[in-house]
């Protein structure tokens, strides 16, 4: 049986690994073109396509996969099956009516909820304490189609999206290990997802890494940790970029201001406002409280814990982030 897997970031590189380690025969990998990265903007290649060339499997990388020359060239590979894994395009129609035996997806989140580029960020910034991993049939809607498998993986308080990323990229290789066999036996039903249950994660936009300090003090404590380690969350200071890496979780009904015990003081401070700063991290005002942050990033330097920051530049009470 002939395998096509599509896919891009490091997320997907397990999944072809587990492809091609159960003994499937991939014949082609489609990823996204190399892009630009870095200070110097060096012409980089997908961690996929890593993977497949160090595994001697031909790469394409179609522009745009609409391009009916593009679909083309996969359906030459003649597939059985086309398997995705945070590919970044949606399959057309067209593609999609190739392989006899479908095209599944392995999605970052617990189907209905999160379809989209983002999930793993989205499922973070908005608290939640489970995600997992869902295997279904693509459909032509945006990860509209029937649920074949799935696996739940709980969210610790100090999970990031990096560690999110790196625990449903693992669990997504071995659903898909178990899955295959049982479903290309026929013994697997899909289940249709139920729309009105539906929720969103686009993928991530410049306004959801700006800091809003009106918000609570644990809104932002899982934005930060949401957004971490790219594109990571940011506010002002001194009218420049200064990105928030990590902060503690505010105690229940309190923020962070018990940490230090003066949030009687600070009750008439505008959300913001710098309270504090010790070595532990930097006080700010929240729109209940407060929130202690510990590892920062001015502008045109490199991340840091707050110690470094202070010891070189350090923020005055009273000072405004944000502006």
């Amino acid at each position: 049986m002939n395998v096509v897997f599509m896919g891009t970031p490091d997320f997907a590189v397990p999944s072809l690994q587990a492809l091609l380690d159960e003994g499937y025969n991939v014949v082609a990998v489609v990823t996204q073109p190399d892009r630009p990265k870095g200070r110097k903007r060096e012409l980089t290649p997908p961690p996929v396509k890593l993977e497949a060339l160090n595994r001697g499997i031909p790469v394409l990388q179609p522009l745009k996969l609409r391009d009916p020359e593009a679909v083309e060239q996969i359906r030459e590979y003649a597939p059985d099956l086309i398997v995705t894994a945070a590919y970044g395009q949606i399959l057309p129609k067209s593609l999609l009516a190739i392989p006899g035996h479908g095209c599944i997806n392995v999605h970052g989140s617990l189907l209905p909820k999160y379809r989209g580029g983002a999930p793993i960020q989205h499922a973070i910034m908005n608290g939640e304490t489970v995600t997992g991993v869902t295997i279904m049939y693509m459909a032509a809607g945006l990860d509209t189609g029937d649920m074949i498998s799935r696996v739940e993986v709980p969210i610790a308080d100090e999970d990031t999206a990096g560690t999110i990323f790196d625990k449903l990229s693992s669990a997504g290789a071995r659903l898909l290990r178990d899955t295959l066999p049982e479903l290309l036996a026929g013994r697997l039903t899909a289940v249709p997802q139920q729309d009105a249950e539906a929720t969103y994660a686009p993928n991530i936009a410049r306004e959801n890494e700006r800091i809003d300090w009106s918000r609570s003090s644990l809104e932002l404590f899982n934005q930060i940790r949401g957004l971490n380690p790219m594109p990571g969350a940011f506010t002002l200071w001194n009218g420049a970029v200064f990105k928030v890496w990590a902060s503690v979780k505010p105690k229940s009904g309190a923020g962070s201001a018990d940490r230090v015990g003066r949030a009687s003081a600070a009750d008439d401070a505008a959300p913001g406002t710098v309270l504090g700063m010790s070595d532990d991290g930097i006080e700010v005002r929240t729109g209940d409280g407060s929130l202690w942050l510990t590892h920062v990033q001015p502008a045109g330097k490199k991340a840091m814990s707050v110690s470094e920051l202070r010891r070189g530049a350090p923020i005055s009470p009273g000072t405004v982030l944000g502006v």
